[in-house]
């Protein structure tokens, strides 16, 4: 099971139980790969494209005739019912019309482009004098060059004017900066990404639910670099470049796909960038830690609780997986940050012999790249604010999101009195990093760790089991009888729906509950 950053309110659990079913033989996703590969025709029109009607998509909204149309394209999906590990079921609520917000709702990161070029149909037809939809996400700028840019973007609503950014640039003999004025205070270093690569820049900002890009092929060549600096107080954010000759620019440069664009980020396509693999160390004996490198020109800090996506291609296909990044050295960080450069990212990821992306990845030789993609989730560093007992569930690899957050909530928070972890496996072999949370506990009084095993060896002491009513009743007490609480889940689904369940038949509140699920 792969555990990913992406925090789900109890309310989205009745979802999450419909994202794994049991397939039958023969309907992997790389069985799914070879019949792709196979030159059958799985879309039923014999290799012609057609444009489609709302009125004919909705015509197909069965189990064995099922089109699905998907940010404009219309796809059969009929032939791949059988292979999606989310059921029938979860497809069929989007047979004969417009799936693209069910499908961001639940899986976004899949790159459906790839695995299903095979079954588009063709295109939505449009619809004759449609009105143009004016909301929040589109910039405000009317008719007006700004810094040799013209701009082509619908003037917003009243309501949003005000807290749509913009950006300016000013330069010297040396650089140039590139300025966002992000329009609100207290924003977070955190929800800046920037990356500069061969001669293109790339600036994301993200606010509240919406992200703001920048985006140019630069007018002349500036060195990788590149400097960003994030006035939080004021809401500024910074990108210095520099010159590579001494010119004069005119204008900053020409604008790229969706460049001065202000939308919803669930809206806003997927960003990667390839990073090279620097080390690979086992951490147990199926569970390595992947330790990869930034390009130079990337700014991408990872916020506590939130995962990434790794993209390989193949046999011809792009495959994509979510991981949360790791600290690279739990009892280290709460000594020194020199393992937690910007520049480093660290996955702890386990490997499955007869999966399909895992093997892979193990192969990587170091010095080889994998594309890694923007942070995505919605755990907020605000649900630990007051915070006084933190209670930590995790199983197997579920470990991971909980690394960040153990640092965070130790070093950040002035009112926490007691974390605690119980933390399940299997055997002993299988407990990640377990010299570390031990001397962790030593360290700090109000950690505290605790170990379950669901199938221990003889000789070992300690607690015996799987999670269940009696182990949570025990292990969630609070300091005091009136304290706030956060309890934080994260394991395969089966681990997290009964944990979740558990928790709420011992009378604890949504507020009081997050789930970290793959």
């Amino acid at each position: 099971m792969y555990t990913t950053g992406e925090t789900i309110p109890v309310s989205f659990l009745p979802i999450m139980q419909l994202l794994k079913v049991p397939l039958k033989p023969g309907r992997s996703l790389m069985d799914w790969i070879r019949l792709t590969k196979s030159g059958k025709d799985l879309t039923g029109l014999k290799g012609r494209l057609v444009e489609v009607t709302e009125e004919e998509l909705s015509k197909h909204n069965k189990k064995d005739d099922c089109w699905i149309c998907i940010r404009g394209l219309v796809y059969n999906i009929t032939p791949y019912m059988e292979y999606h590990p989310g059921g029938e079921d979860e497809l069929m609520k989007a047979a004969g019309a417009d799936g693209t917000d069910l499908f961001d709702q639940v899986h976004r990161w899949v790159n459906y482009e790839s695995m299903l070029k095979e079954c588009m149909v063709g295109r939505m037809a449009l619809k004759p004098f449609a009105a143009l939809k004016e909301t929040c996400p589109t910039v405000s700028e009317e008719n007006r060059i700004l810094n040799g840019l013209s701009s082509k973007n619908k003037v917003l609503d009243n309501c949003s004017k005000e807290v749509v950014p913009s950006y300016d640039w000013f330069q010297t003999d040396g650089s140039v900066t590139v300025v966002i004025y992000a329009k609100q205070k207290d924003m977070d270093s955190e929800l800046v990404i920037a990356d500069l690569q061969q001669g293109r820049l790339r600036g994301e900002l993200i606010v509240k639910d919406y992200s703001y890009l920048l985006h140019l092929e630069l007018s002349y060549a500036v060195h990788e670099d590149m400097i960003v600096q994030v006035s939080e107080k004021v809401g500024k954010v910074e990108f210095v470049l520099k010159k590579k000759e001494t010119l004069s620019w005119k204008k900053l440069g020409q604008p790229l796909e969706s460049h001065n664009s202000f939308v919803k980020r669930t809206e806003r396509g997927l960003f990667y960038r390839k990073c090279r693999l620097l080390s690979k160390t086992n951490v147990s004996h199926d569970t390595r830690l992947f330790c990869l490198m930034l390009p130079p020109g990337t700014h991408l800090q990872i916020p506590v609780g939130h995962h990434l996506y790794l993209k390989q291609t193949i046999t011809g296909t792009e495959i994509v997986k979510p991981y949360t990044p790791v600290s690279s050295f739990l009892v280290s960080t709460f000594k020194t940050t020199s393992h937690d450069d910007k520049m480093h990212i660290f996955f702890m990821i386990k490997i499955y012999p007869s999966g399909l992306f895992t093997p892979v990845l193990d192969t990587l030789q170091i010095g080889q790249h994998i594309f890694v993609s923007n942070p995505e989730g919605n755990f907020m560093k605000s649900q630990t604010e007051d915070v006084e007992d933190l209670f930590l569930l995790a199983g197997g690899t579920g470990f991971t999101p909980m690394i960040k957050l153990l640092k965070y909530a130790l070093t950040s928070s002035n009112s926490l009195r007691a974390v605690k972890f119980m933390f399940f496996n299997k055997t002993e072999d299988d407990i990640l990093w377990r010299n570390q949370l031990e001397q962790l506990a030593r360290n700090d009084s109000r950690f505290d760790i605790q170990f379950v095993l669901s199938e221990p060896k003889k000789g070992w002491t300690g607690k015996q089991g799987k999670i269940s009513f009696s182990f949570l009743s025990q292990f969630v007490k609070r300091s005091k009888y009136d304290s706030k609480i956060l309890i934080c889940i994260c394991g395969p689904l089966s681990f997290t729906e009964q944990g979740m369940g558990l928790l709420q038949d011992l009378g604890h509140s949504c507020k009081e509950m997050h789930c970290f699920t793959a």
